[in-house]
C-alpha cells in the first residue's frame, strides 16, 4: 500500500467518525462531572474512563449509522447532507462492520471499570447504550426510520449521559444533575432536528420515517425553537433550585449565537441548512462549557 492510499483511508475513518458530532459525546460527561466536582464527589479517573466510553460510543454509532444507511438505501452519493465513507466507496461494508463490532466492544471492555464503582445499573446503562447506538439505524425497528431518533438523542445524551456520570462518581442520583440533564439533551438533540430538516425530502423517498417527515416542516422547525428555549428557562430552575449563584446564568452569553440559528432554520434550505447543522453543534458545545464553568465557579 503506498503513502497516498495509506492516507486517504486514515482520511475516510476520520470522516466514518464524524469528529464534528463528538462534542455531544463530551458535554454531557463535562456537565455531569462539574456537578460531582460541585458536590464534593469528583473522581477523575471515574470521569475520564466515562469519557472515553462516551466517545466510543458515539464514534461506533456513527459507524453503524453510516453503514446501515447505506444498506437501508438512505445513503448514496449524491445525499444533500456531507459525504459518508460507505455510501461513497471509501470504506467497505465489511470493514465497516469489524469496526463497528471493534469500537462498541472496547467501550463495552472499558466500561467494566465503572461497572466496578457503579454496579448493575451501570452495566445496564452500558448495555442499552450499545444497543441503541446500533438500533438507532439497525435491526427490525431501527429509531431513526420510525421516529424515535429524538427521544432516543435526548434520553441518551442528555438524562442518561450527565446523570450517569454524576452517578459513577457519588454512588447517587442527583436531582440537580437531572436537571442539568435537559438543556444538554435538548441543545445536542437540536443538531438530529436540523439534519432530519434538511433531509426530510430525500428521507421520504427512501422510507425513512424522521420526526421531520411525520410531523412536517412548520412542527420541526417550532421543535427546534422549543429547545432552544427550554435550555435557557431550564437555567432559572437551577438557579432557584439547587445553586443561587449568578454564575450559572453563564449560558445566556450564547443566546445571540441561539437567535441567529433561529432564524437560519426559518430561512435556509437544503445544502445552505450545513452551516446551520454545523453552528447546531458548536452552541451545544458552548452552551455546555459555559454551564459547567458557570456550576464550578
Amino acid at each position: 500500500m503506498n503513502s497516498s492510499t495509506a492516507v486517504s483511508k486514515f482520511d475516510a475513518w476520520i470522516l466514518a467518525s464524524r469528529p464534528k458530532t463528538l462534542p455531544a459525546a463530551v458535554v454531557p460527561v463535562l456537565v455531569g462531572a462539574s456537578i460531582a466536582v460541585y458536590d464534593g464527589v469528583f473522581n477523575p479517573t471515574a470521569a475520564l474512563f466515562t469519557l472515553l466510553c462516551s466517545l466510543l460510543i458515539q464514534i461506533g454509532t456513527n459507524f453503524a449509522n453510516d453503514l446501515y444507511d447505506y444498506l437501508h438505501g438512505a445513503d448514496n452519493k449524491d445525499r444533500t447532507g456531507p459525504q459518508r465513507a460507505v455510501a461513497s466507496g471509501l470504506i467497505s461494508v465489511r470493514e465497516m462492520k469489524i469496526a463497528v463490532a471493534l469500537t462498541f466492544g472496547l467501550s463495552f471492555l472499558m466500561g467494566l471499570y465503572l461497572v466496578y464503582l457503579g454496579g448493575w445499573l451501570i452495566l445496564v446503562i452500558g448495555i442499552v447504550s450499545i444497543l441503541a447506538g446500533i438500533a438507532y439505524t439497525a435491526g427490525p425497528l431501527p429509531l431513526a426510520y420510525n421516529g424515535l431518533g429524538d427521544i432516543a438523542v435526548f434520553l441518551f445524551f442528555g438524562l442518561v449521559g450527565t446523570t450517569g456520570t454524576y452517578y459513577v462518581q457519588a454512588g447517587r442520583i442527583s436531582p440537580f444533575a437531572f436537571w442539568a440533564s435537559v438543556p444538554v439533551g435538548a441543545l445536542i438533540t437540536n443538531i438530529l432536528v436540523v439534519n432530519n430538516y434538511r433531509d426530510r425530502e430525500e428521507d421520504r423517498m427512501n422510507g425513512k420515517k424522521t420526526l421531520a417527515v411525520l410531523m412536517g416542516e412548520k412542527f420541526t422547525r417550532y421543535q427546534y425553537v422549543f429547545f432552544m428555549i427550554l435550555s435557557y428557562a431550564v437555567l432559572f430552575v437551577v438557579y432557584f433550585t439547587y445553586k443561587n449563584t449568578l454564575t450559572v446564568f453563564l449560558p445566556l452569553l450564547s443566546l445571540p449565537l441561539s437567535i441567529k440559528l433561529i432564524r437560519m432554520i426559518f430561512t435556509l434550505k437544503g445544502k445552505e441548512l450545513n452551516r446551520t447543522l454545523e453552528l447546531t453543534a458548536k452552541l451545544s458545545a458552548i452552551y455546555g462549557i459555559l454551564f459547567a464553568a458557570g456550576i464550578l465557579l
